[in-house]
């Protein structure tokens, strides 16, 4: 999910968390708009459902070699306070590792395969088009029969740039090379690229969960195809994890989803679209 636009957390909010007296230091885009106030993060909700449900998640959920960010509760007892949600901090930034962020999704979706779906992900989207309904409308376009049919009534879609107009092209012509796959639906986090932590030779860390009702392949795929797309990863990456169940199938669904966000969302643009349609030139190749 992006990035939230706001200031520094209220002093309100502060003393919400038992944090008076603690100057809030910015953190960037690495904790989503984040402020640092001692050893936690102050950060901005976009939406207070999945924040909530991140926060109890991740408050329990136990990852082999994973460090999580665990919430820290308002001081009566809340996950979220005025449109803030507090985390521990944990240490290191993204970096280019991404064979051991897909490494890492296998473990983490090993451990998040047992938790219910959420009913929030249920919902199909409506107008007014938040920013969750364009996502929930892209992730349902990699899937639908007919592409983008969820997103009918999407305000970029009335009279799309030419670079939409690229991306609708390209659902449209990839779309017919989807076959069914097997795969069962679990919880996964569909945001692994860039916001996975590193520092030196710790654990890769997670500051939050966003949630998906998908295959792990596919979130492994949507990491992968974020990598090649915009982080300079090499076409091999791809190759190198081809034993993944129905690998190019989820690899296609993945750029289905990434070309139908680059259609929807008001904030993409066309230099977004080179890389990936590179991504789905590979991907092509393997079908």
């Amino acid at each position: 999910m992006s990035l939230v636009s706001t200031g520094q957390p209220p002093e309100h909010v502060c003393s919400t968390f038992g944090l008076k007296g603690v100057e809030p230091v910015p953190l960037g885009a690495d904790w989503d708009g984040g402020w640092l106030c001692g050893d936690v993060v102050l950060s901005p909700v976009a939406d207070h459902a999945r924040a909530a449900w991140s926060a109890k998640v991740r408050e329990t959920l136990a990852v082999d070699g994973v460090r999580l960010a665990r919430p820290v509760r308002s001081t009566d007892g809340r996950y979220v306070a005025s449109g803030w949600r507090c985390d521990t901090f944990i240490e290191g930034s993204p970096e280019p590792r991404y064979d051991e962020v897909v490494s890492m999704a296998g473990r983490l979706h090993a451990a998040t395969a047992q938790l219910e779906r959420p009913r929030f992900l249920t919902a199909a989207p409506v107008a007014p088009w938040a920013e969750v309904d364009l996502f929930a409308a892209a992730d349902r376009a990699a899937w639908e029969t007919t592409p983008l049919r969820s997103a009918r009534g999407a305000p970029e879609l009335d009279d799309p740039s030419p670079d939409r107009r690229t991306s609708l092209d390209l659902i449209g012509s990839l779309a017919t090379l989807r076959t069914p796959v097997a795969s069962p639906d679990q919880l996964v986090h569909g945001d692994l690229f860039g916001t996975v932590l590193f520092s030196g030779a710790l654990a890769p860390g997670i500051t939050d969960i966003t949630p998906y009702w998908r295959p792990a392949g596919w979130a492994a795929a949507v990491a992968v195809v974020d990598a090649i797309s915009w982080g300079g990863a090499d076409d091999e990456l791809i190759r190198r994890w081809e034993d993944l169940p129905e690998w190019p199938q989820m690899l296609l669904r993945a750029v289905l989803f990434r070309l139908a966000v680059h259609a929807l969302h008001p904030r993409s643009t066309e230099d977004a679209l080179p890389g990936l349609t590179h991504t789905a030139d590979v991907v092509r190749l393997m079908l």
